[in-house]
């Protein structure tokens, strides 16, 4: 609905559409290009802005397509900075749940959060950039493999094997409750 709403140019949709989205997308950029995901995105938007009229489809397909938009633009900074796609931190904001109060509850989370993904990080990147797209932007199988110009099949049986490696890395003992511990702990302390 925000989606043809902003088609026929209407603000308040497309308002929504972009709130709905930027979460994810922003997500998706920071996994392939860092601190830089910022500058990106904005390109990103200004594209989808501009093509709006020309997209085709429903809620999960727009997002389908404005992550293939993000991800050109991605690949044309990589390309200028001269340097390969690489899986970074995501900040809290881009996967914290609206309404949160609690402060420690939020550290905890954010700690969580930045010890999965330096382990999304560490998978080779064709299955970094699958997890993060079926997990982070929620895109489904044939949707990913749109995205990456890749069969669907070999984009779920990459996020199979990325989140495989990261559910052994999470069962051998070295997961965010380490972390959460130790950050109790410092809370405890008052320090």
């Amino acid at each position: 609905m925000a989606v043809s709403l902003a088609q026929q140019r209407d603000e308040d949709g497309f308002a929504t559409a972009y709130r709905l989205g930027h979460p994810g997308l922003l997500g998706y950029l920071r996994g392939l290009v860092g601190d830089d995901a910022e500058d990106v995105a904005s390109d990103a938007w200004l594209e989808i802005a501009w093509d709006l009229g020309r997209f085709r489809g429903d809620g999960a397909g727009f997002r389908g397509w404005t992550a293939t938009i993000a991800r050109h633009r991605a690949l044309d900074h990589l390309r200028k900075q001269k340097r390969r796609p690489r899986t970074s931190l995501i900040e809290q904001d881009v996967l914290a749940l609206p309404g949160r109060a609690d402060t420690v509850d939020a550290v905890l989370e954010s700690m969580s959060t930045k010890w999965a993904l330096g382990q999304i990080r560490e998978l080779p990147p064709d299955q970094a950039e699958a997890v993060l797209l079926r997990v982070v932007v929620g895109l489904d199988g044939p949707a990913a493999a749109r995205v990456l110009g890749k069969r669907p099949g070999a984009v779920r049986t990459a996020a199979y094997r990325g989140l495989k490696r990261l559910a052994e890395q999470l069962t051998s003992g070295s997961g965010p409750e380490q972390a959460a511990d130790a950050a109790r702990g410092t809370v405890k302390d008052g320090t």
